[in-house]
């Protein structure tokens, strides 16, 4: 049998199997899959669904479709026909599938949500089941962040792993890569940079930050062949912390600068607002186990 879809993980963890007349999870045969006639997409674009189709062959279906019973016995989408049309085209004779029923639909959610906090999810996982909540659930960044009790910028930065190429992401999921490792690779700008770049950092057993360092020569390199002077590319720091002040800023969800010597110095963190500062000391403050916005 051909490969089925899926990690076997994702949201396949978060949730249990679908009982007769009830939403949860199934595993369907596409042959039982029927698009949905009020799709208004008519146009899928052929190069974008080989790309997802080969990712599916390496690294599967990292989102379950989404669907309804219909009254002939047959499931009709309600979300995820461009992961359906990539599926049939990588050769998988079935899917993960999320049923979902009206009456329940809430429950559903919940349950997402719920098992979502609590699952030990692989970072790859963890943004696949945000994506899904996303895009099917119909929530937002701030709503999902506020539900799962996490920071807005925990969720975005999730998610930017799922720009990696397949073959990374496949390195995510077996744990040779951390997330860390590949938020630093997202810096380059060319998938083949990537991927060069990955298997340099899994080959010599590099740390995160000898990766965000190896990154920031590489973005300077190509910069300055460019003849890009300030070396200053899609607004990355540059300096002996830029690595340390990417990561504090991807983890605030703003602009970071770190001034100093190694023995010496300050930290100076953007702002825009009296919201934006209360919610930056309530980060700071979960860190530390204070509550810092308290007049």
């Amino acid at each position: 049998m051909t490969r089925q879809g899926g990690l076997g993980r994702g949201l396949s963890a978060l949730l249990p199997a679908a009982a007769p007349g009830q939403s949860g999870l199934i595993t369907l045969r596409l042959d039982r899959i029927v698009p949905n006639p009020r799709q208004p997409r008519e146009r899928f674009e052929d190069a974008a669904l080989e790309e997802l189709a080969q990712s599916i062959r390496e690294v599967g279906l990292l989102q379950p479709v989404l669907v309804r019973p219909t009254p002939a016995g047959a499931y009709e989408l309600i979300a995820g026909e461009r992961r359906f049309r990539a599926a049939r085209r990588a050769g998988l004779d079935e899917i993960a599938a999320v049923v979902r029923h009206t009456a329940d639909e809430q429950l559903l959610t919940e349950a997402l949500v719920e098992n979502l906090h609590r699952t030990d999810l692989n970072p790859l996982e963890e943004a696949a089941a945000y994506q899904q909540l996303l895009d099917d659930f119909d929530f937002t960044h701030d709503q999902l962040a506020q539900r799962l009790g996490r920071s807005r910028s925990t969720i975005t930065n999730a998610l930017r792993l799922l720009a990696l190429p397949a073959s990374l992401q496949q390195h995510c999921v077996s744990g040779a890569l951390s997330a860390g490792h590949a938020r630093a690779l997202l810096a380059l700008d060319r998938a083949e940079q990537q991927e060069r770049a990955g298997q340099r950092v899994i080959a010599d057993g590099l740390s995160v930050r000898a990766t965000e360092e190896l990154v920031r020569r590489l973005v300077d390199h190509a910069a300055a062949e460019r003849g890009d002077p300030s070396r200053a590319v899609r607004g990355r720091p540059s300096g002996p912390y830029s690595g340390l002040q990417q990561r504090l800023g991807d983890a605030l969800n703003t602009k970071v600068e770190i001034k100093g010597t190694e023995r010496r110095g300050r930290i100076v963190i953007d702002y825009s607002g009296r919201d934006d500062l209360e919610r930056l000391l309530a980060v700071l403050g979960r860190g530390a186990g204070h509550d810092l916005t308290s007049e």
